[in-house]
């Protein structure tokens, strides 16, 4: 007859903590997607009650937002110039958020302020201030480049509720199509341009963005003269 073990002979359960929450709730994404990653989806993996969460997060938004700010904290910048460098760092933020579709869209509309994005932050201004960029233009360069980073991820990631779900793959080939079957008439520009319209892979169309951003920042001042 196996014998019965009490209570306290049991393995305790870990306790609860928001990097806990914040691991498993990044384990979720990785598997099931962004929109699966609730406070009730998050509760259950760590075999608790939503309600246990609430001490450490407010709720889903904040939740992802220091998801995002974890994931932050893996960023490397590149290694070269303060250009080249400038450009690794702003494409690694891409990758993370190319790995989980979904976290662009709420980047946007969390703007995130966790010491990790802090950090982000603080890189990229000291990088434009390196390259001897004005202190004000570089101040607002940062906010320019991580919302076209951010922007663009957005874009080919999960679509909103209620628009028709297709691949980042299949909007870029449908656009394609059309710029390919423009009318010389009615859009004459692109007709003729068209291949040059879809040429270049994402993270070549990427890099040259962000050369051309910072170009602009270091070239046009913060009022007209």
């Amino acid at each position: 007859m196996t014998a019965v073990r009490s209570r306290r002979e049991r393995p305790a359960k870990p306790a609860l903590s928001r990097e806990w929450i914040v691991a498993e709730t990044i384990e979720i994404m990785r598997t099931e997607g962004l929109e699966k990653a609730t406070m009730r989806r998050v509760a259950q993996a760590l075999s608790t009650g939503p309600a246990s969460l609430y001490v450490y997060v407010a709720n889903t938004a904040e939740l992802h937002a220091a998801v995002l700010d974890e994931l932050i904290a893996s960023l490397e910048p590149g290694t070269g110039d303060w250009r080249s460098r400038l450009e690794g760092l702003l494409g690694s933020y891409a990758e993370v958020l190319h790995t989980y579709p979904g976290l662009a869209r709420s980047a946007l509309l969390l703007r995130p302020t966790g010491p990790n994005a802090m950090r982000l932050y603080d890189q990229i201004l000291g990088l434009l201030l390196d390259g001897e960029i004005d202190a004000d233009r570089a101040a607002w360069g940062v906010d320019l480049l991580l919302q076209h980073v951010t922007a663009t991820a957005a874009e080919h990631s999960t679509p909103a509720p209620g628009i028709a779900d297709e691949s980042a793959e299949g909007k870029v080939h449908a656009l394609a199509i059309a710029f390919r079957a423009a009318d010389p008439q009615a859009t004459p520009h692109i007709a003729a341009n068209a291949e040059s319209m879809v040429s270049g892979t994402p993270d070549e169309r990427t890099g040259w963005a962000i050369r051309a951003l910072v170009a602009g920042i270091a070239a046009t001042p913060i009022t007209e003269a």
